[in-house]
């Protein structure tokens, strides 16, 4: 199935050169037919079957709500598919004409959204995996460098890494339990991000003459045609990205977005206070390696804030119950976060500080070092997991709080004193713990120190 997916692709980059260096389009030719047959199309419905088809196989055996969200998954495909027609036969659409065009996308992707609301089912992980995953479909928006955007491939390989913390979780939950579990999870991945076999040997190059050197890498919507000896296949959906950007008849239609238009210059998206932006500091803030600093809300759901480096002014004060928020990759910033969100997740992120007055459903820190959170209002959960040296503080509000450690050292939370007036009283979460064998069971207790 595979192989054959590949020919298709690669027949697909041939007609879709064919028509880059004519200059035609596909809606030229025949409106609606010629568009569902169009390679983009073809190529689409191929991964669907090939990629799709994996999740549709483990969710069925597993049932309940990770089969239902794995319908949506479904659904949102299908809508996404739908998209790619439409975009062959729509003319240039303004700003408020591209949020009426992502309206179908956007309302799958809330129906996942709610699913992980409320109170935490036993398939939660699957659900937030699932729904946060949804973000990459996005990349159908991507209408040039100018967008506000990544480029698609990079924007979905940007979206899993949020997706990515809870599909972890799976794993690590059903590593010696259901395999249909695991099968799910990875499935998941290879949806947006191709595996290429470990074992698999090379296949032996031609006696004749030794090959080319490859050709330097082109823009993902180059309109040059690259050599056909140095492409390699892709999988997933790296495969549908390079079947849709051989040609420009994708974007074609769609307006070129002003500056007044990017997210980055919208004052109602951003969630950065202007005024703050403008002081002065010490030092100037830096930017990441990983990729450019984000301030952003995604699809009108998720709050991403990425790649921050320095900045200790960071606001979001435009949110509501029904978003999260996901940090990634910050150092040496403070983020603060009004009003109610559904979750927080702060990931891979050194010295950071996060300020936050309420959460539905969770806070969680994962992979961090030396953070600093302060919950104003109230949490049901804080979870720490895979960290080194974190400081919660807590409000008289969150003190019923349910805080859950996993492979974490130098945790302390500090809580109100008896009085109001007095100081924060810190204790110390344990990390060490004995385990002794009774009754038939393991029996586990923190080691206490004593001392004068």
């Amino acid at each position: 199935m595979e192989e054959r997916l590949m020919v298709r692709l690669e027949s697909a980059v041939a007609r879709l050169e064919a028509l880059s260096l004519r200059g035609g389009s596909v809606v030229e030719s025949g409106g609606y037919d010629a568009a569902v047959t169009d390679p983009s199309v073809v190529a689409f419905e191929d991964f669907m079957g090939t990629y799709f088809g994996r999740v549709s196989s483990a969710g069925e055996k597993i049932g309940g709500q990770v089969l239902e969200v794995t319908k949506i998954l479904e659904q949102a495909l299908n809508v996404q598919k739908e998209l790619l027609i439409k975009i062959k036969q729509t003319q240039k659409p303004d700003l408020a004409g591209l949020a009426e065009f992502l309206k179908p996308l956007n309302e799958v992707i809330m129906k996942a959204n709610s699913m992980t609301e409320g109170r935490r089912s036993d398939f939660f992980n699957h659900l937030k995996a699932a729904a946060d995953s949804f973000t990459a479909l996005a990349w159908i928006a991507y209408t040039g460098k100018d967008c506000g955007m990544s480029m698609p491939i990079a924007h979905v390989e940007e979206s899993w890494q949020m997706a990515e913390f809870y599909n972890n979780k799976i794993l690590v939950e059903y590593k010696s339990k259901d395999p249909s579990h695991i099968e799910w999870a990875k499935a998941l991945k290879e949806l947006y991000l191709p595996v290429w076999s470990a074992t698999a040997k090379a296949k032996a190059a031609a006696p004749s003459a030794p090959a080319p050197p490859p050709p330097p890498p082109a823009s993902l919507f180059s309109s040059e045609s690259s050599s056909p000896s140095s492409s390699k296949p892709k999988e997933g959906m790296a495969a549908v990205f390079q079947e849709i950007s051989s040609g420009k008849p994708v974007t074609a239609g769609l307006r070129k977005v002003t500056d007044n238009m990017k997210t980055k210059n919208r004052a109602d998206r951003t969630g950065v206070v202007g005024a703050s932006e403008k002081e002065s500091h010490t030092s100037t803030p830096s930017f990441s390696k990983a990729g450019p600093p984000k301030l952003e809300l995604q699809m009108g759901r998720k709050w991403v804030v990425e790649n921050q480096i320095g900045r200790k002014n960071l606001v979001i004060d435009d949110c509501d119950a029904k978003q999260s928020v996901y940090i990634f990759g910050c150092k040496d910033s403070v983020l603060q976060v009004h009003g109610k969100v559904n979750n927080i997740t702060i990931d891979k992120c050194t010295k950071m500080g996060l300020v936050f007055m309420d959460v539905v459903a969770a806070c969680e820190i994962v992979n961090c070092s030396g953070v600093e959170v302060q919950c104003q209002g109230s949490a049901p959960t804080i979870s720490v997991d895979n960290t080194g040296g974190c400081q919660l503080y807590l409000s008289k509000d969150s003190l019923g709080t349910s805080i859950t450690t996993a492979k974490t050292s130098e945790i302390n939370v500090l809580v109100p004193g008896a009085e109001p007036d007095d100081d924060l009283v810190e204790h110390a979460l344990p990390q060490q713990f004995i385990h002794m064998f009774k009754d038939g069971h393991f029996e586990t207790t923190p080691v206490s120190h004593s001392g004068g």
